[in-house]
């Protein structure tokens, strides 16, 4: 890990974003630190999060937008408390759409 990421858990990739990327496998339960510009949030992970998925910053309402890179990438289809895992299980992406495979 290079040292401008190694005291770091997690990188939030732009100023209005309410997701995170871990840089590490992380544990649930586990108090992390997240790089958020030049300076850093804390927060306690509720479930594990594997490396390079997203975990919520803050808390996200039902059919709320879900922001990385600073744009919507997706719509939160079920609560999603601060530290818990955003993936394919509560929120639907406006990225990669399901496509029906031929028979």
């Amino acid at each position: 890990m290079s040292t401008a990421t190694a005291n770091w858990d997690a990188i939030v990739l732009d100023p209005k974003d309410n997701v995170a990327t871990a840089l590490r496998h992380l544990s649930q339960g586990e108090q992390i630190r997240v790089q958020l510009g030049d300076k850093h949030i804390t927060l306690t992970t509720r479930e594990a999060i594997p490396l390079c998925h997203k975990l919520a910053i803050a808390d996200i309402a039902p059919q709320a937008e879900v922001l990385k890179y600073g744009l919507v990438i997706g719509q939160a289809t079920a609560p999603i408390s601060t530290g818990q895992h955003v993936h394919i299980h509560n929120i639907a992406s406006q990225r990669a759409q399901s496509v029906p495979v031929p028979d």
